[in-house]
């Protein structure tokens, strides 16, 4: 029995934004080097971030049901915090492009240093953090294992 084509699933909607990922990558990112621009990292960190929560939700609900697969997902989660919190600490060593200097850790902690819709990256990280807080100890985040492993 094949499913109406108007019910879409999950498995509708990730190949597309991989797709999409790949189609910016191709059309955007020229060979050779150059400095990624402030808006690219604000975009990537957005996107991080949609997939660490999508991951936080299947985490909880796979978890409490196949507590291998959950440790596993969460283990992914938290990898894709650490690579959020790498885009954000990049996005602070890029200059800006009329300033051409970088504002101070402490600008940032403020929430909007530079004035919306700029930093818009900090107010995002500093909400998803408080999550991140909550779902993990600083040895989860910190540590060079971010697993457990069962067989």
């Amino acid at each position: 029995m094949s499913r109406p084509a108007s019910t879409p699933t999950a498995q509708d909607f990730v190949p597309f934004a991989t797709a999409a990922l790949d189609f910016h990558r191709a059309l955007n990112v020229p060979t050779g080097p150059l400095v990624t621009s402030r808006a690219e990292l604000d975009a990537l960190h957005e996107h991080l971030v949609a997939v660490y929560e999508l991951l936080d939700a299947h985490a909880l609900r796979t978890g409490a049901l196949m507590p291998a697969a959950g440790d596993s997902l969460r283990a992914a989660r938290t990898r894709i915090w650490q690579a959020a919190d790498h885009v954000h600490a990049a996005y602070h060593a890029v200059p800006r492009p009329r300033a051409g200097r970088t504002p101070t850790h402490e600008a940032c902690r403020a929430g909007l240093p530079e004035g919306a819709p700029e930093l818009t990256i900090c107010r995002r990280h500093q909400i998803t953090a408080r999550l991140v807080r909550r779902r993990n100890t600083p040895a989860d985040l910190h540590g060079p294992f971010t697993g457990l492993v069962r067989h």
